[in-house]
């Protein structure tokens, strides 16, 4: 029986020949042996046999049965590996790896890594994966880089015992599931650890830079982008020093791969997770190794962006909070993982039952008819005006809150102007925020209302990955006449690409890279002021005598209110009888109230220089939403209308024919409704889409999904009922609705389905073509054209036949002009805009 202290004794000096011991026999017979077999293994590998007899015979240094055993499993797992990945590198050289392991062992450094050893780099990797995650959005709201890359990871850590959220485990938990799938499909930790580290980098560096550009995250539409075709252009909006990062992220890429090739040799595993002899159980292990992680992360991603959706209840257990409003903010506050995820797969509304082409077709129809009507009655263009949309941050009357008495009112001027001319009250979605889903809704012509609960923000939700983003600013036709801006931050509400989207030629910010002008601030506010902002816009106007399409959003009185201004007369206190105010609360509203102050004054000047100009500018003036700080009538859940009115008027200069124009049922809309609005102010004739919101304004004057009165950061619309007003501000109840206003209804939800999740049959007609004077030209052109060529057949065919009378000929003649007039009917259905610069004129994209 041979003797078995070899195994607990260090090979040492294997090249001298080892003495026969007299009081160990067995002992010089293995010398003898290993000589024998020494001179055995060289004949064999000159002879050719196969490498698993080689290194069989070659593990003369182990001296007992176990190490064979090894030899085997490891040459079978092998077998598998090469079978399911064709990975032959490794598995093609056995003889060499094992004679590295005998030479690496002699040196008594290398090691069996165990399956704790794994679990524990795992969990390390893991999170280090997650830290390079932050570490692309590790910048602050002022875009100034924070002192160190750990900051990232950190602030998501001490969530866990500050806020009670646990949302750095739930990016641990996801980014592991991806860690675990490459582990399992390539069966070797130390080939999945470097791919993995290298796909953290090189997303987290993207994204780095494209934060430190432009203040935004990346969404999944930027992969859009990278994969058609377009990724050389990055290379022309790097920020400064882009170099000199990118070369580092490749140095730290390669060292992770040279120190992962290292671990790899030192490794008698060879970094392989499943191994063993029978080669069904290490397929059928391998296999559910790669299909849990990788069905779990599928599954999350699906959901995690829909209410209801178990990887949304998951999430928010965890303590996911969405703030789209800010998508760095986002992705610092909940996890670049999971702020990306719930964009991947946001459920937009549901499809209607009989939604088809054919169904589409029969709307198309059934509003060009309206739109024909409407526009039988109309002289005017809309696009021979310029416009001026103002969303006026958190503009609303203070003195119509419930409860609450202000010693003066805070806006005369625009209190006049409502008077003069087309105005009343909005009904807004939102209450301390939401602002660019008002927004989205006054461009597009949609309901917030119409969309499912989970889409809370369709700017960051919806806009990037639509194909087909229609609005009315396109009505406009070239590029260069639609132009935008805002004294704030361009990455807002990622403001700065879905502009770019609806076709704005220009966006000026205060944050660039196309800077607005005037920057000033009144007193000790943190923001530019409304004065500057129309002085910036006023400008624009001056400077072009095209007419324009000019979109502008204002900052002046966004919160906090922090007794920003000098010399505030305003006092704001309760109603008798009413609960009183609180000092913060009041300190709130007053400064609030002196900021309305400033924005009615310098309202009045931007209008009267408006007025000064010789083109025609109508303005829609709009506030977004009440601001978040009346606490003791929010209290009062009878006071949500109330505290979602706000004020708009729709206004025309001197060199307008509609000047002092106020259009029937105007008292009550929402902004969904403003381009239909703007429409009948103007006398301006209507696309089938304006005809349709028309129509559906007569008998609906607002609509929004259900309200709550708390500040906007909702994880979903408010559950509840659609808000619906009539024409004196009353709730409507949707059961009482007669057939047409259901039928509008149903076609409003076809309408919006096919634009933003549908197969947008409506692009491929002129459902949203709103007509101009140079299609109406080209038009009548054609139409007198088929009138002659018509007229003139009549007369030729008279002239032939000889026998023709006056009266048959006159018949005849008659009879041209209807075919004439039914070919320009025709004509009209068809997609026949002017293309102007590689643009649709009047067409709405």
């Amino acid at each position: 029986m041979q003797d078995h202290r070899d195994e607990v004794e260090p090979v040492q000096r294997e090249s001298a020949p080892r003495q026969s011991d007299p009081q160990d026999p067995d002992r010089s017979d293995d010398a003898r042996n290993e000589s024998r077999t020494d001179g055995d293994v060289t004949v064999a590998m000159h002879e050719g046999e196969d490498r698993d007899s080689a290194a069989g015979i070659s593990r003369r240094d182990d001296g007992d049965e176990a190490a064979t055993q090894d030899a085997d499993a490891d040459a079978s797992t092998a077998a598998v590996d090469s079978a399911s990945e064709g990975i032959a590198a490794d598995d093609g050289h056995a003889g060499h790896a094992d004679a590295d392991g005998d030479s690496a062992r002699s040196r008594g450094v290398a090691a069996r890594f165990s399956s704790w050893a794994y679990a524990v780099l795992f969990l390390l990797v893991d999170i280090a994966g997650v830290g390079i995650l932050q570490w692309g959005v590790t910048v602050s709201s002022s875009e100034t880089e924070l002192p160190t890359p750990l900051v990232g990871l950190w602030s998501l850590i001490e969530t866990l015992w500050q806020d009670h959220r646990y949302v750095f485990l739930l990016n641990l938990l996801v980014l592991g599931a991806l860690y675990l799938t490459l582990i399992f499909l390539f069966n070797r930790f130390w080939v999945a650890t470097p791919v993995f580290v290298a796909l953290c980098l090189t997303v987290s560096v993207i994204g780095h830079l494209k934060v430190l550009s432009r203040y935004e995250t990346l969404p999944p539409s930027d992969f859009n982008f990278l994969g058609g075709g377009d990724a050389g252009a990055i290379a022309s909006f790097l920020p400064a020093g882009a170099q000199r990062t990118i070369l580092v992220v490749v140095a730290i890429i390669v060292v992770v791969a040279a120190l992962c090739v290292l671990l790899h040799r030192m490794d008698l595993r060879r970094g392989r997770i499943l191994t063993g002899a029978n080669r069904a159980w290490g397929a059928s292990g391998r296999l559910v190794g790669i299909l849990v992680p990788a069905l779990f992360l599928g599954m999350f991603v699906q959901s995690v962006g829909t209410v209801g959706a178990w990887g949304n209840t998951f999430a928010q257990w965890m303590g996911d909070i969405p703030s789209m409003w800010d998508s760095v903010y986002d992705a610092q506050r909940n996890g670049v993982l999971i702020s990306f995820a719930r964009q991947l797969n946001p459920k937009i509304m549901d499809m209607p039952s009989d939604y088809s082409e054919a169904t589409m077709r029969d709307v198309v129809a059934r509003y060009d008819n309206e739109a024909k009507t409407i526009n039988a009655s109309r002289n005017q263009y809309m696009s021979d005006n310029s416009v001026v949309y103002i969303l006026s941050e958190s503009f609303s009357d203070p003195t119509r809150v419930p409860g609450l008495s202000i010693n003066e009112d805070p806006m005369p001027q625009i209190r006049a102007i409502k008077d003069s001319t087309t105005s009343g009250l909005m009904l807004s979605s939102g209450y301390g925020g939401g602002t660019a889903n008002l927004e989205f809704q006054a461009l597009t012509g949609l309901s917030m209302a119409n969309f499912d609960a989970s889409l809370t923000s369709p700017y960051q939700q919806l806009v990037p990955g639509l194909a087909w983003t229609p609005t009315i600013n396109q009505a406009w036709g070239e590029s260069k006449n639609q132009i935008a801006l805002h004294p704030y931050e361009a990455s807002m509400y990622s403001r700065s690409s879905n502009y770019k989207k609806f076709g704005f030629s220009h966006f000026w910010t205060r944050s660039g890279p196309e800077f607005i002008a005037h920057q000033h601030r009144i007193d000790n506010s943190p923001y530019i002021s409304d004065q500057s902002a129309y002085d910036s816009t006023i400008e624009k106007i001056e400077g072009n005598s095209a007419h324009q399409f000019v979109q502008l959003v204002t900052m002046q009185n966004h919160m906090p209110f922090n007794n920003w201004y000098n010399d505030n007369q305003f006092t704001a206190t309760a109603t008798p009888g009413a609960k009183a105010l609180g000092s913060n609360e009041a300190m709130s509203i007053e400064t609030y109230a002196k900021g309305m102050n400033h924005t009615d004054a310098a309202t009045k000047q931007f209008l009267d220089e408006l007025d000064a100009q010789k083109k025609p500018i109508t303005v829609v003036f709009y506030g977004d939403h009440l601001p978040g700080v009346y606490t003791t009538a929010g209290a009062n859940k009878a006071n949500s209308i109330a505290l979602h009115e706000t004020d708009y008027f729709i206004w025309s200069n001197a060199a307008s024919s509609t000047r002092g124009t106020k259009i029937a049922d105007s008292a009550y809309t929402s902004p969904n409704f403003f381009m239909a609005q703007m429409a009948d102010h103007m006398n301006a004739k209507v696309s089938p889409y304006i005809a349709f919101l028309t129509k559906m304004h007569s008998k609906i004057a607002a609509m929004e999904p259900p309200v709550v009165n708390q500040i906007q950061g909702w994880v979903r619309i408010p559950a509840g009922q659609t808000i619906y007003l009539d024409g004196n501000g009353n709730p409507m109840a949707e059961r009482d609705f007669d057939a047409t206003t259901k039928q509008l209804l149903h076609d409003y939800q076809l309408i919006q389905y096919d634009i933003t999740a549908g197969s947008h049959y409506l692009q491929n007609s002129d459902f949203m073509t709103v007509p101009s004077s140079t299609t109406a030209s080209t038009k009548q052109s054609k139409y007198e054209m088929t009138a002659k060529q018509q007229t003139g057949e009549t007369a030729s065919g008279a002239t032939a036949s000889g026998a023709t009378t006056s009266k048959d000929a006159a018949a005849q003649e008659t009879s041209a002009s209807e075919r004439a007039s039914g070919l320009l009917r025709l004509s009209e259905g068809r997609s026949d805009s002017v293309r102007v610069e590689g643009q649709t004129s009047g067409q709405l994209r």
